[in-house]
């Protein structure tokens, strides 16, 4: 097992290096002129050049990607053109948000996934499986964006139960201990407003869970569909096992393995997928910062938060590769 694991960690790094140049070059394909941005009305081209030196977008290609392959090998990834701050810190501030929220939406997604496609395949009569399958169709066709609006109209406008701005109320200061709000307010003991951040957390993760869980509970289904057939179910009946002890204790272990390649798939573009929900919601993740660094054409802090994103994704299938080996005796046999 750890002989897999590491020879997936080891195939990072060759993967990363890729990823960052397709990414460098992409961004700095784009018919824009960050530094047409900064500069003040009147300013002259030799104002442009100076600035432009600066941050090194007078040098060739290729010898720019290299400049910021030695800094960001040491966690320097330049410095933003906009905010004017280091890039590093930006993400610093705005990952842990992200995360929080694409945590929360993947906890809420399996609480609803795992007994709805227990429930989905257990449902013996054909009225029940056609409006159990409906059902999930029709939420599969619901983009996150779309359940955001439908929540902040529900909950924030027609019934205002709960907050839908921010990640806190405005007159709360977040600890800064390890950026995840949910923790430090824990660690801090302040409960009324660790209660308050949850409410704030609810509907986005909610709005990306119920976009997330309906093709979780499709894969269980079809998964345990397949597994009632395998010989061991047979024989755990035969020997007198319950119908519930045989689809929770046999086959939802060997029903799991496709459903967490689908889930280990799908964080990466739930993790990707916060952009619009958190500028629906005005939450402060990287969604948020990676729409400001668009509309202002800045490079520097693009090329940070794609690099952020291509290390969840490539982090996320190593994860899962891992637990693959957990839970396949074969796949340990064969490593």
């Amino acid at each position: 097992m750890w002989q897999v694991l590491v020879r997936r960690v080891v195939t990072l790094v060759p993967m990363l290096l890729l990823v960052s140049m397709v990414v460098f070059v992409v961004l700095r394909a784009i018919p824009a002129d960050p530094i047409a941005m900064m500069l003040p009305p009147g300013a002259s081209a030799a104002d442009a050049d100076a600035l432009r030196a600066v941050y090194g977008l007078n040098l060739p290609l290729p010898e720019q990607y290299w400049l910021w392959l030695r800094h960001a090998v040491v966690g320097d990834l330049g410095q933003s053109i906009f905010y004017r701050e280091p890039v590093a810190g930006l993400l610093a501030k705005a990952v842990p948000a992200t995360a929080e929220l694409a945590v929360s939406s993947l906890l809420l997604a399996l609480l609803f996934s795992i007994p709805g496609g227990l429930g989905l395949y257990a449902v013996r009569s054909r009225v029940g499986r056609i409006f159990g399958e409906l059902t999930v169709v029709t939420s599969l066709s619901i983009p996150s964006f779309l359940w955001a609006i439908f929540f902040i109209l529900l909950f924030g406008v027609a019934f205002p139960v709960l907050p839908f701005t921010g990640r806190v109320s405005g007159d709360t200061n977040l600890p800064d201990i390890t950026g995840f709000a949910m923790i430090d307010l824990l660690v801090v003991g302040r409960f009324g407003d660790w209660v308050d951040a949850g409410l704030h957390l609810l509907l986005p993760a909610l709005s990306l869970a119920l976009s997330f869980a309906p093709s979780v509970i499709r894969v269980l289904r079809s998964s345990l569909v397949d597994a009632a057939h395998e010989p061991y179910v047979t024989y755990a009946r035969q020997r007198g096992a319950s119908e519930g002890r045989v689809l929770v204790g046999h086959m939802l272990r060997n029903a799991a393995l496709p459903t967490i390649t689908l889930v280990g798939v799908q964080f990466g573009f739930l993790f990707g997928g916060t952009l619009l929900v958190e500028l629906i919601f005005s939450f402060p993740g990287l969604g948020s910062l990676t729409v400001q660094a668009v509309r202002n054409h800045d490079l520097p802090l693009l090329q940070g938060a794609a690099l952020v994103f291509c290390v969840v994704v490539l982090l996320t299938n190593t994860i899962v590769d891992a637990l693959y080996v957990v839970l396949d005796p074969r796949l340990r046999k064969r490593a």
